[in-house]
């Protein structure tokens, strides 16, 4: 059962944490590269913006996005400003998505995300904390995997694991992380590979933030996964 109350706290505390920490660059450090390919830290914070408006939408029953097209020129559009034009926007965005979700609302009600995934409404506050935490660490400014709090790691492990599930692409993966924490993915047949690390390496590799050079499997070699 999803904590959609809880959640919202949380992200809130990742939202503030993430404001905190990006208060302390100047104009030219939002024009430097992420570690997300081809993004400058500017394009990170406009996507966050700009995805806390979609799940509004999302949850007030519009498309998430107009078109894939106009989410990726709104990102383009918003990635040079200055830092603090940045920072105003994703905190004005983050207080739009609070209050909406904050309302009343039946939460157990399924909800349209884009490219055809559906999901509980009651999991949209989560999906945002994913986000906020996760651009975090792809800004490059000190916030790193490790620092991430360990409940939200073993839920986001747990979640990108059942998103590989029955993949076509992935085969048989038991996945057990060293601290606690065991999970399977890819196909329901056939003997899985055995993949064990530290949550944030296990996180980093099934997230597409980490290339699993820090995994063991056993001297099997590490499946390949399909893009997010």
């Amino acid at each position: 059962m999803n904590d959609h109350v809880r959640d919202l706290a949380s992200v809130r505390e990742a939202t503030d944490r993430l404001l905190a920490a990006t208060g302390q660059l100047d104009n030219a450090d939002v024009t430097q590269p992420s570690r997300l390919p081809g993004w400058t830290r500017g394009h990170v914070l406009a996507h966050l913006a700009r995805n806390a408006d979609a799940l509004v939408n999302v949850l007030e029953g519009r498309p998430m996005y107009e078109s894939a097209e106009a989410r990726e020129a709104d990102i383009e559009r918003d990635a040079a400003r200055p830092l603090a034009v940045q920072l105003e926007d994703v905190r004005d965005s983050a207080a739009r998505f609070d209050g909406t979700a904050a309302a009343p609302a039946d939460w157990s009600r399924t909800v349209a995300l884009r490219n055809g995934v559906t999901d509980s409404a009651s999991r949209i506050p989560f999906r945002r904390l994913v986000e906020v935490e996760l651009h975090h660490v792809d800004l490059g400014i000190g916030y790193e995997l490790e620092d991430l709090p360990e409940e939200f790691t073993g839920r986001e492990i747990a979640f990108l694991a059942d998103r590989f599930a029955g993949h076509p692409d992935v085969p048989a993966i038991a996945l057990a992380a060293t601290g606690g924490g065991q999970w399977r993915t890819g196909s329901a047949e056939g003997d899985p590979v055995r993949v064990t690390g530290g949550a944030a390496d296990l996180l980093g590799w099934l997230a597409g933030r980490r290339d699993g050079a820090a995994l063991d499997t056993a001297d099997a070699p590490l499946p390949a996964l399909p893009p997010l």
